[in-house]
């Protein structure tokens, strides 16, 4: 499949690294400290959402008083663990090194501090970078998808979306982008997006006098 885009907007962790042992490790912690009952816990979705919406979710409505320091806290734990537990995927640095700066940027639901922590890590330099303390509603919503092409100065229906998780993926089409999903965390039938691949080797992207052409071959 070819789609020709003026910008390429990427998800970072599931889509670009790897980062699941992590984030279980931290968030499993995380749990046991704040008394999360083990059901309450494994019934949460923890990947490619804001960490303030699992804390809300998990934390019963007498508890809310502790989100802002338990928020600091699933940070803290996530940034310590960031050394050793960042992996690239297949496919991310030859991709991103085939990019011209002003074409490509970042957008996670991680927070700016832990989301700059892990593309160190990766040796991944992003041009623009959209975190979740850049955005008042994370993915589903369309936000943080529609901000990243006001960055680039694009316009979001010449954007194409990478993504992993099926909120990033329904914020992608929310903006009006196209997308490509990668099945590294879910399941294929759970992933709606305009071509689904492995990961990022099975996509190659050509510089155009206008933008990128992006081969993806399923």
């Amino acid at each position: 499949m070819r789609i020709h885009a003026e910008a390429l907007l990427f998800d970072n962790d599931g889509t670009l690294v790897s980062t699941l042992e992590s984030v279980h490790r931290c968030w499993t912690r995380w749990a046991g400290e704040y008394g999360i009952a083990a059901d309450d816990f494994a019934r949460v979705e923890l990947h490619g959402r804001p960490a303030v919406e699992i804390i809300t979710e998990l934390l019963p409505p007498g508890r809310a008083a502790e989100v802002p320091a338990a928020l600091a806290r699933i940070e803290r734990l996530e940034i310590e663990d960031v050394p050793g537990g960042v992996k690239l995927l297949p496919g991310t640095g030859e991709l991103l090194a085939a990019l011209p700066a002003d074409r490509w940027a970042v957008v996670t639901s991680a927070t700016g501090p832990l989301a700059e922590a892990r593309l160190r890590e990766a040796g991944i330099d992003a041009p623009v970078l959209i975190a979740a303390d850049d955005i008042t509603r994370g993915k589903p919503d369309p936000e943080p998808y529609l901000l990243a092409a006001a960055r680039l100065g694009v316009d979001p229906a010449r954007c194409v979306v990478f993504e992993d998780a099926p909120a990033g993926l329904a914020s992608g089409r929310a903006a009006g982008m196209r997308t490509v999903a990668l099945a590294t965390t879910h399941d294929r039938d759970r992933l709606v997006a305009d071509v689904v691949v492995t990961d990022l080797s099975q996509v190659s992207a050509q510089v155009t006098p206008d933008g990128v052409e992006i081969v993806a071959s399923p």
